[in-house]
């Protein structure tokens, strides 16, 4: 039972989360981009300052094997004049320089590796940024759309002028017509006082008419000519 219930909450909050991620989801890009920015730009200082230390290295290595080089040269030159002693101690300063040497190379080497990488990395990461951002405008565009077609479907859903017209109209329509209304009243009235079946008798001839028709006109008419 416990657990029932427990998987209704998270899935409740699970829905809850999805509804603000969607409702939010510009904004949220927006942040992640900037996260992603500042992410970028220490990447770029670090990668600045792997640099330097590389160039600083290679700065240093250079200048060792310059003095390897003269080292040698002075050494040869020391064996030349048979000044063996000297020459002894200037070549365990050389391969102590050496094995420095190898060391520098092998640390110039690993920096260069790790630059070229982080460099690539940085780039990368500026590319899809850059296209986050374009997304993001294509996003907003959108976004405004759809939260101004709510607004109009709200605005439309809900105008009370609109659903006043409309009631307004039915009570209109439904309303009975006061002409025929009329008309039906005087044959009520008619019925009342019998005079339907009077109009009926002189029309048939019995007694004198109770109406003017054309006829009675035009024979009037033609007396008076």
């Amino acid at each position: 039972m416990f657990a029932v219930i427990r998987t209704l909450f998270e899935g409740a909050g699970a829905r809850a989360e999805e509804q603000l991620r969607d409702r939010y989801a510009v904004d949220l890009l927006e942040q992640k981009i900037r996260e992603s920015e500042a992410a970028l730009a220490a990447a770029k200082e670090t990668l600045a300052a792997l640099i330097l230390r590389e160039r600083n290295e290679r700065r240093s290595l250079d200048n060792l094997k310059a003095r390897i080089v003269d080292l040698e040269a002075r050494t040869k030159s020391a064996l030349s004049a048979g000044n063996e002693d000297l020459a002894r101690d200037a070549a365990a300063a050389i391969a102590e320089l050496e094995n420095e040497r190898e060391t520098r190379d092998k640390t110039v080497e690993r920096l260069s590796q790790k630059a070229a990488r982080m460099r690539l990395s940085v780039e990368r990461t500026h590319r899809r940024i850059v296209d986050l951002r374009q997304g993001m405008i294509q996003a907003r565009a959108i976004d405004a759309e759809q939260r101004a077609q709510k607004k109009l479907n709200r605005s439309i859903g809900n105008d009370t002028s609109i659903r006043e017209a409309q009631s307004l109209l039915d009570r209109i329509v439904e309303r009975d017509d006061p002409f025929e209304e009329s008309r039906t009243l005087d044959e009520i009235d008619d019925d009342l006082e019998h005079r339907s079946v009077r109009d009926r008798l002189a029309e048939a001839g019995h007694g004198p008419r109770t109406k003017h028709t054309a006829v009675d006109v035009l024979a009037r008419l033609r007396d008076t000519a």
